[in-house]
């Protein structure tokens, strides 16, 4: 397993920043790279199921993840199903004043292919993190801006 976790502070209320972090398809306006839809539904509650496409035009891959815990305003966990990526993820909102917001992005990943898999991920793995940070501060900026 491999254990990611970033956070971006964002000057807005908790629940702005929980209704714009579970809004699955706003997340291709911020996520680098990446498109973002629910599947069956708005994606919402435990059960819940997204898909997000990480790529350029059509070399990437398709990340399948089902919700596996929801507990708005504040987490919501999914487990990563696709054949690329496996493992967990988790969004947490922590309010830290009325008007503002830590939200804090993490990862568990299973990694593929072994021994092979943990040495590309060793490689790849700062540029992921710069991307994931970049988006993180995208994401504050638009909450607020009120864009999202």
């Amino acid at each position: 397993m491999e254990h990611i976790e970033l956070e971006v502070l964002v000057q807005a209320p908790a629940i702005n920043v929980w209704n714009a972090i579970t809004n699955w398809q706003a997340q291709s306006n911020w996520m680098l790279g990446t498109k973002v839809w629910p599947v069956n539904g708005d994606g919402t509650g435990v059960g819940g199921q997204i898909e997000a496409f990480t790529g350029i035009w059509r070399i990437g891959f398709l990340d399948t993840m089902e919700i596996t815990s929801w507990d708005p305003p504040t987490k919501c966990d999914v487990l990563h199903t696709g054949r690329v990526v496996r493992g967990t993820g988790t969004f947490e909102v922590i309010a830290t004043s009325e008007s503002t917001s830590k939200f804090i992005w993490s990862e568990d990943l299973d990694l593929p292919l072994g021994l092979l898999g943990k040495i590309g991920f060793t490689l790849v793995k700062p540029g992921f993190v710069y991307g994931v940070r970049k988006s993180l501060e995208k994401f504050a900026d638009l909450v607020e801006q009120g864009k999202l």
